[in-house]
């Protein structure tokens, strides 16, 4: 617990009004998107807003000194228990460090702090011409910080890439209060260790991300939008590889089962065809008269391959009534259940009808309903499961079909998260996927960064 005296220190750091310390104030700092009430977690004991770098490296030194543990948080809305506390201390607040410092149009990159929605980034940029593809679902609230904590990926990581692909440079607040960089504000640097991959993906562990430089790219002239319908998922997910094999490269290749489609159009209706067992939503871009040669070419594959029924926007509005709704999947299980887990398990695209029929079946066996979406192309299923927390026999069912969908994906030679990290819900798994050897020296290099094991300690192993 904080000492009164390291209290009075924080308040000599930072404005007053900086530092929350009020129970129902550090209560709500205690839970992320993952909102698991059997995950072990407790208050902290401050909740503190910073707002420049040099107020981060004061509260730093001082937990530091004090050997107090260091949580950060953007947006909360990480859904492994990332960034709640486990044994007190101090959640630092990143979101009034939320200016996009600048934009360089003629470097084509953005120097952000850590507390920028994804979106409104993504809005600045494209006002220049310019584009940041990564696109998690929650891009409206979810931070570059959290991104960066988590490699956030998205749809349209398939062509794009993840957010681990467009950070060149950043700043990083070690454990003793120290402000290093790790990149340059060049596209290519092969000078030295690329610290940098380090960080990013690291969940808070390793360093504080005060400050980033994000690569952009050429904003596409033109989008449209492709929804096919399917009466089996193996159509669905063969049509995937199809599409691929015919080289072919979409911005994204997402699916949808039944469950989801019907659980979707409930809550936001945009007349989603709820008797199809599986669709796919297949994005496409570049030069606006190119577009309708792609569409047609991606549509008589489509058709080749047993969808029954193709549609395609005409217009934005259109285009982002479908985003919209497939973005709002895991809020419209709450219309199942009360409460509503997710996973972003991944394995090679040759074995995804594998895992997504193995999934149905584990669920179906359990009693428990789930609710399939995922970006396919990469191979990536985010399994929704509505699931009622009071309900003790449900829960327990659910951990064990967890467990066994885990115990299917490593099986099926993939991983068990693709986007989301590991953070304290799956830190008991990771062990089945990282070689004892890797996971050793990960912890070495914990040591090397945190000796103190003041950084978000107790997360990922």
């Amino acid at each position: 617990m904080l000492t009164s005296n390291l209290i009075k220190e924080l308040n000599k750091a930072l404005p007053s009004e900086n530092i929350l310390s009020e129970i129902e104030e550090r209560y709500v700092y205690s839970v992320d998107a993952s909102n698991d009430p059997y995950t072990k977690s407790t208050l902290a004991d401050a909740v503190v807003f910073v707002e420049s770098i040099e107020q981060v490296q004061k509260v730093v030194s001082i937990a530091n000194k004090q050997m107090t543990p260091i949580i950060c948080r953007g947006a909360g809305t990480n859904t492994v228990g990332a960034c709640v506390p486990t044994h007190g201390g101090i959640i630092l607040n990143f979101s009034k460090m939320n200016k996009i410092l600048e934009i360089n149009s003629n470097n084509m990159t953005a120097r952000v702090q850590p507390g920028v929605i994804v979106g409104d980034l993504q809005n600045e940029v494209e006002k220049l011409g310019l584009f940041y593809p990564p696109d998690p679902s929650n891009l409206k609230v979810s931070t570059i910080g959290g991104s960066i904590a988590q490699n956030s990926a998205g749809a349209r990581c398939f062509k794009y890439g993840a957010t681990k692909d467009y950070v060149l440079d950043m700043l990083v607040v070690t454990a003793n209060g120290e402000l290093i960089r790790t990149g340059s504000n060049t596209i290519k640097n092969a000078t030295g260790y690329n610290l940098g991959s380090i960080f990013i993906g690291s969940e808070g562990t390793l360093g504080i991300v005060v400050e980033a430089t994000i690569k952009l790219i050429p904003k596409p002239e033109s989008t449209q939008v492709i929804m096919a319908y399917f009466n089996t998922v193996e159509d669905s997910v063969s049509t995937v590889n199809k599409i691929i094999e015919e080289q072919v490269f979409p911005t994204t290749l997402d699916f949808m089962d039944k469950n989801a489609i019907q659980t979707i159009e409930k809550f936001y209706p945009t007349g989603l065809l709820c008797d199809k067992e599986a669709a796919l939503i297949i994005e496409i871009d570049g030069y606006q008269v190119s577009l309708p040669t792609l569409r047609e070419k991606i549509c008589d594959i489509l058709r080749k391959n047993n969808a029954v029924n193709i549609q395609y926007s005409t217009n934005k509005i259109e285009s982002d009534n479908i985003w919209r709704a497939r973005r709002s999947s895991m809020a419209s299980c709450t219309k199942v259940k009360p409460n509503v887990t997710t996973d972003d398990i991944i394995v090679p695209r040759s074995n995804l009808a594998k895992l997504v029929k193995g999934i149905q079946d584990i669920c179906k066996r359990h009693n428990l309903t789930v609710c399939m979406v995922g970006h396919v192309g990469d191979g990536s299923v985010h399994p929704q499961i509505p699931i009622d927390y009071n309900d003790k026999n449900e829960y327990k069912h659910y951990k064990i079909a967890k467990s066994e969908i885990y115990q299917l994906t490593v099986k099926l030679g993939g991983t068990i998260s693709g986007e989301h990290g590991i953070g304290l819900e799956k830190k008991a798994y990771i062990a089945k996927v990282v070689d004892g050897g890797a996971l050793d020296y990960m912890r070495q290099i914990k040591k090397i960064f945190d000796p103190k094991n003041i950084l978000n300690p107790y997360k990922i192993f």
